[in-house]
């Protein structure tokens, strides 16, 4: 069944085409066609905020389940970085995505600030779109500092 997006967008690209064949037709119609944007703009924007939400609760489930907040903080360094400033560290790089999600899937090792060495917990999910979703999540976290 198509969402509610799918359903609309053809609706308003009929009642554009519908109300705006011609400048005149426009100047006639034009509440119309404004009500039509005004309403496809509001709701295309308040389902990409929710979509946006739920993935973000999807990506700190992984998380959580995958037990990465027992040496990341969101804000604040424990044994490994900040959230944030892993995010700010990798920030503008074409290959951040693909070098965290090696971090997080393949076990390699990590250094800790007591100066031993031990193999990074992997991510607990098969699934590569929830990988993904993870690593998406971090990289759109705002502030933090690189070292």
């Amino acid at each position: 069944m198509p969402t509610f997006l799918e359903r609309i967008i053809p609706y308003a690209i009929s009642r554009s085409d519908a109300v705006a064949p011609n400048r005149s037709a426009l100047r006639i119609d034009r509440g119309r066609a404004a009500k039509v944007f005004s309403l496809f703009f509001v709701v295309a924007v308040s389902t990409s905020d929710r979509v946006a939400a739920a993935d973000a609760v999807a990506a700190q489930d992984l998380a959580k389940a995958s037990g990465c907040f027992k040496c990341h903080g969101l804000d604040k360094k424990k044994d490994g970085p900040a959230l944030r400033d892993a995010a700010a560290k990798f920030k503008g790089r074409d290959d951040a995505e693909d070098k965290l999600i090696y971090h997080v899937t393949s076990g390699e090792r990590v250094k800790f600030p007591d100066g031993h060495e031990e193999e990074h917990k992997k991510v607990k999910t098969n699934d590569l779109n929830q990988t993904k979703n993870l690593v998406r999540w971090i990289l759109s976290l705002e502030g933090g500092t690189t070292y």
